[in-house]
């Protein structure tokens, strides 16, 4: 076949394909999970039109198939709204739509929930003990379960070390409480923590949680002490309110008496007041006045008793009548 006619065939379908209005398909397209979600991601194809949208469906390695989200302009596509099992394993698919065109559907790789979703990193809480420090852990939130629910042995390893000594570090491994004490700690120096949790059917570690430092006490004053502290003074507190209640009546008898006074007493405080004041503001006896009189020479002695005598005899009589 000459050649020119070769490149005439190549360019006709070349020319054909461009007309037809075939649709390039989504590229890296891949599941990914984290907390037991499911998410279909993917890039949009090279020269991608404006208007583009993307369809997407959620297959299952037992066969079923079903659709996900439809018709979105993102890159992107959360699974675990569709119904799954975190034990289940499963693959998402994509292809792009514009108008009445439809790109191939372009598949991810299989991802089983269990064994491979990334855990979050535990909440890490430090208490400074005397000289010990108290290690408080909390397991992520997952998605569709709860982390216990889904494995069924659960164990954390802890990394602690001096700070600036982090080569110098030491790590607890297979811990099954949530709250431990890291013992045999220098005083007054600061130790920094970090936990992973380990789980028996994932592959992987959590993501270790963040650092956290705390500095240790002088003494090992135990919160054991406020406590006992506090239950005393809480059961003195109830006693003396039920010694209160009990002996309310003597209490308020004893704050409010309500015994009158001695009828007699009271008698004596109603009485008029003979006192000394009372009887130097009551009104005084006039005196009748003396007068006297004196008896000249040459006076007759008949006389002498004459007007002093009268006087007297009056005054005498008047105080009798009295």
């Amino acid at each position: 076949m000459p050649a020119a006619v070769c490149v005439f065939i190549l360019t006709l379908s070349t020319l054909i394909g461009v007309v037809s209005g075939v649709l390039s398909s989504p590229t890296n397209v891949q599941v990914t999970s984290r907390n037991l979600n499911l998410i279909l991601s993917w890039d949009p194809p090279a020269d991608a039109p404006s208007g583009l949208i993307y369809t997407t469906e959620l297959k299952s390695s037992i066969g079923f198939q079903k659709p996900g989200c439809v018709n979105i302009t993102t890159f992107q596509c959360e699974l675990s709204n569709f119904g799954i099992s975190w034990y289940g394993t499963y693959i998402g698919r994509v292809r792009a739509l514009l108008g009445e065109e439809a790109s191939a559907w372009v598949e991810s790789k299989n991802i089983t929930l269990d064994k491979e979703t990334l855990i979050s990193p535990p909440s890490v809480s430090l208490l400074s003990v005397g000289q010990t420090l108290e290690v408080g852990i909390k397991d992520p939130e997952f998605n569709i379960s709860s982390l216990r629910n889904v494995y069924s042995k659960v164990s954390y390893n802890i990394t602690y070390w001096k700070e600036g000594q982090e080569e110098q570090a030491r790590t607890h491994m297979n811990i099954k409480q949530d709250r431990v004490v890291l013992d045999n700690l220098d005083p007054l120096t600061k130790y920094c923590v970090q936990v992973q949790i380990i789980t028996f059917g994932n592959k992987n570690p959590s993501e270790p949680s963040v650092v956290l430092c705390e500095r240790t006490r002088d003494t090992d004053n135990s919160p054991v002490v406020a406590a006992v502290i506090a239950c005393v003074v809480i059961a003195v507190a109830v006693a003396v309110t039920a010694l209160v209640v009990v002996k309310w009546k003597s209490i308020s008898h004893f704050l409010w008496p309500k015994n009158s006074l001695p009828r007699d007493f009271e008698k004596f405080l109603l009485a008029t007041p003979e006192s000394s004041v009372v009887l130097i503001t009551q009104p005084k006896e006039e005196i009748a006045p003396v007068s006297v009189v004196t008896v000249e020479e040459g006076s007759p002695e008949g006389t002498k008793e004459s007007s002093y005598s009268k006087q007297l005899n009056g005054t005498i009589g008047d105080s009798c009548l009295l």
